[in-house]
């Protein structure tokens, strides 16, 4: 038997079969190979990320190191392949979830153009450097699809590395966090149209492509057809039973991809000549944005997150041990190429579309720079593209080099936005891209202000409406200092004044006019303030005046007494303003007028989804 289960089935077959293995304590070479992958990946994850290490380069190292190339256990590729595919097929499915298109249409000519643009762009961009370098002479680069592949590779970056650090960082909502998301999405819809015309690169004839657009047409039609009636019958039957969502889900996913996987098959029983076959990783792409609207995707996305975890750390482990042993110093060369293109790409393509299309030049260098790595969907497409005989294993390795080294740069590069644009702003100047107040945007604020607010997010948002519901008459007298000028026309709009500056600096404060208002107000976090912190700020004020009130914000409850310390004269922290919102709502709760204490609470604010804020 060889240590395995036989799979015969039946009494006389799978039963006695599984005797022997348990007697003899054998273990199963999947389930060997899969459980060394876990435990490597699992220590290596654990100590990356007490380093803050992208937990990624942790996978790809496990794979590395139950690869064939070092000493010690030795995996079966073949093995752990397997159950990786079914990892990239749930990581198609999770990310097609993700891709709300009537949210993307609604997004503006920032998102829009720029993402529509980029990526074609990108593409020539890396295909002409990588050109370059091949007829210099550089051999890794030789052939006719390298260049392309390196093209690929720079045009798009990395979603789980972005959104993670974005939510980490709690810096979704602001400006450069919206339009990478935005951007990551549109990045992963242009990968539709590599995996599906990736099969013809050896061949572009029109009508093989056509055939392929028009296989993933008729799809993206059944699928957007059965979700809408059939799928919400089975829901229903099923909304008693949530732990059966899962289930559904998954049903779902590889239910529309081996829908695409046979169209091809009935097509030729038709008599219909045309390569119409959809492979299962376009269609567990296909079958998640079907899903995406609906609304239950949320619920599924949280039930398939804890299985696509496990699938995708044998996929990237997979992928490690799959990397060949580098030969010589030209493969780490032409790796550090790759990753030195992408990069560039961000400030020669992404830059420059984001500026000319309305973002200010403050956004758009951080969002560029927070974009700076390459996507593990580019991993997905050279091991297709190996596959298809397109490139070599060595050129993949390359590839996964390049990933691996602009992962690990990213956490630097995300914090560094600022200071990148804070060095490049007079060559940017230069280059046509001037700032807000360059362009002449923003004028010069009244000598004195009655209330100056330091920035504008979540809590400024709502403190603007509760200002203009109560006291309108004080709009004309706040002044609002943020570099975020694509806000400043909303905030305009409800009477407030605006002024395009570093509040950080406390050059612009004085030139501000600061220390004249009787009210300064800082209501943004230390977790998203870039360059500075409530202390800092507090400090800054009350040396530029005595007489001025400050209000600021602590994290933690420590921190209140540092900025009373420093001169604050009055600190509030989000979690203790909660709590006492949330302690008479307990109380109504448990005296049985929850209805009545709510009715209250509405008379009083109004309803909370029906506030027009600058913010939603």
């Amino acid at each position: 038997m060889d240590g395995g289960i036989s799979t015969t089935a039946g009494a006389d077959g799978f039963l006695p079969s599984l005797l022997p293995l348990a007697s003899a304590g054998g273990i199963n070479p999947l389930v060997r190979d899969i459980g060394l992958c876990l435990v490597f990946a699992g220590i290596l994850t654990v100590v990356f990320t007490r380093f803050r290490i992208p937990s990624l380069a942790a996978l790809l190292l496990a794979g590395v190191l139950l690869g064939p190339n070092t000493p010690g256990a030795v995996i079966d590729r073949e093995n752990v392949s397997t159950i990786a595919d079914l990892g990239l097929v749930f990581l198609l499915f999770l990310i097609g979830l993700e891709m709300d298109l009537r949210k993307l249409l609604s997004s503006g000519r920032v998102l829009l153009v720029t993402g529509l643009l980029q990526f074609p762009l990108c593409v020539l961009f890396g295909w002409g450097a990588a050109s370059l370098a091949a007829a210099a002479g550089w051999e890794g680069l030789a052939g006719p699809y390298a260049p392309l592949y390196v093209g690929i590779t720079a045009a798009a970056s990395s979603t789980l590395l972005v959104v993670r650090l974005l939510q980490e960082r709690f810096q979704m909502d602001t400006s450069a966090g919206r339009v990478a998301v935005g951007l990551l999405i549109l990045q992963d819809v242009w990968a539709i149209v590599v995996l599906a015309a990736q099969p013809n690169f050896a061949s572009p004839q029109l009508g093989t492509v056509a055939g392929s657009f028009l296989g993933i047409g008729i799809l993206v039609a059944l699928a957007v057809l059965l979700s809408r009636h059939l799928l919400p019958v089975g829901l229903r039957w099923i909304a008693r039973s949530p732990e059966l969502l899962l289930v559904a889900a998954i049903g779902w996913c590889f239910g529309i991809g081996l829908l695409g996987a046979s169209l091809g098959p009935v097509a030729e029983a038709l008599g219909i000549h045309l390569h119409l076959s959809v492979s299962m990783e376009m269609g567990a792409l296909i079958a998640g944005a079907s899903l995406a609207t609906h609304p239950v995707s949320h619920h599924v996305v949280s039930k398939v997150a804890v299985v696509h975890d496990f699938f995708i750390t044998l996929f990237f482990v997979a992928l490690g041990a799959g990397i060949p042993k580098p030969g010589g110093a030209m493969v780490l060369l032409l790796a550090a190429f790759m990753a030195a293109v992408s990069l560039a790409a961000r400030y020669v393509v992404f830059l420059p579309l984001l500026y000319v299309n309305g973002m200010d030049r403050r956004s758009a260098v951080v969002a560029s720079t927070r974009l700076a790595q390459i996507s593990e969907f580019c991993l997905v497409i050279a091991y297709i593209g190996q596959g298809l005989g397109h490139v070599d294993e060595q050129f993949t390795s390359e590839v996964i080099f390049a990933f691996v080294a602009t992962a690990l740069a990213t956490p630097l590069l995300f914090d560094a936005g600022d200071r990148i644009h804070a060095a490049a702003g007079g060559l940017l100047s230069l280059l046509g891209m001037k700032s807000p107040a360059e362009k002449g945007e923003a004028a010069a604020p009244p000598e004195r202000h009655e209330i100056v607010f330091l920035g504008f997010h979540r809590v400024a948002s709502s403190l603007l409406h509760e200002i203009e519901r109560r006291h309108p008459a004080l709009l004309g007298e706040v002044m609002v200092l943020d570099f975020n000028s694509e806000i400043h026309p909303a905030i305009e709009k409800r009477g407030a004044k605006t002024h395009y500056a570093d509040f950080s600096s406390m050059d612009a404060l004085r030139a501000c006019g600061v220390e004249h208002a009787k009210v300064v107000i800082c209501t943004i976090p230390d977790d998203l303030l870039r360059g500075t912190t409530n202390l800092k700020l507090v400090r800054m004020l009350r040396s530029l005046s005595k007489d001025v009130v400050i209000i600021a914000n602590s994290l933690t409850l420590k921190g209140v007494g540092e900025l009373y310390a420093a001169g604050a004269d009055f600190v509030y922290t989000r979690r203790v303003e909660a709590a006492a919102g949330l302690a008479p709502a307990l109380a109504a709760a448990l005296e049985g007028g929850i209805a009545e204490y709510r009715a209250g609470q509405e008379a009083l604010y109004g309803k909370v989804e029906e506030r027009d804020e600058v913010l939603e």
